[in-house]
């Protein structure tokens, strides 16, 4: 497994290097590094997620938006050009991580993203929306003890949206979604190069 996904801080070298990639419809440059989640350039499950997002329920003007697991920023990126509106917090383990993309959003004059370790977001937050592409390869005690976590902070109008690879158990997890939330409706909204776009409703009623 990858250290990306569970060291707070990597031992790999921090070599810093410029990242050309084209988010919100716009040709960015930006800087990655080493030992950090798809370090030079969109993975394709990101990739999925944010060119699907017109299958999302839209989000609301003013609306609170987490991208949990953020890397070098590209969903948290993407939602702060899209939705200027918006306030995003962009959650990650890895201090690297967190680096990155509080200093591309720097570069991009985004004031609109808020940059933290998951054990420093405030308790008493709740969000309108989450945009994941989540930890698959911790393992699926952690990972449904991650997202029982950050799913039970959603408003009851709030909705989330994750990626997750067909092959690493994408109709498992929605299954265990569903039973997990059952005041919620848990949906396939898209699929593409064999990975799922998971949606998690608001609460009925």
């Amino acid at each position: 497994m990858s250290e990306h996904y569970f060291t707070p801080s990597p031992s790999a070298e921090d070599r810093r290097f410029p990242l050309h990639v084209r988010l919100a419809g716009r040709e960015l440059e930006l800087v990655s590094s080493s030992a950090v989640f798809s370090g030079h350039g969109l993975d394709k499950a990101t990739t999925v997620l944010l060119n699907r997002l017109d299958e999302l329920t839209p989000v609301p003007e003013g609306a609170r938006l987490l991208d949990l697991g953020c890397g070098w920023g590209p969903i948290a990126l993407t939602a702060a050009l899209e939705h200027p509106t918006a306030q995003v917090w962009a959650v990650d383990v890895s201090e690297r991580a967190r680096e990155l993309t509080a200093q591309n959003a720097q570069r991009l004059g985004l004031d609109n993203i808020t940059v933290l370790a998951p054990e420093d977001v405030p308790a008493e937050l709740r969000f309108e929306a989450i945009w994941s592409n989540p930890p698959i390869r911790i393992g699926k005690q952690a990972l449904h003890g991650l997202l029982q976590h950050w799913l039970g902070r959603l408003t009851p109008e709030g909705t989330a949206a994750l990626v997750v690879g067909k092959n690493l158990g994408a109709d498992p997890l929605a299954r265990h979604l569903g039973g997990m939330l059952p005041d919620r409706t848990v949906a396939k909204v898209a699929s593409a190069k064999g990975f799922r776009v998971l949606e998690v409703g608001p609460q009925a009623g």
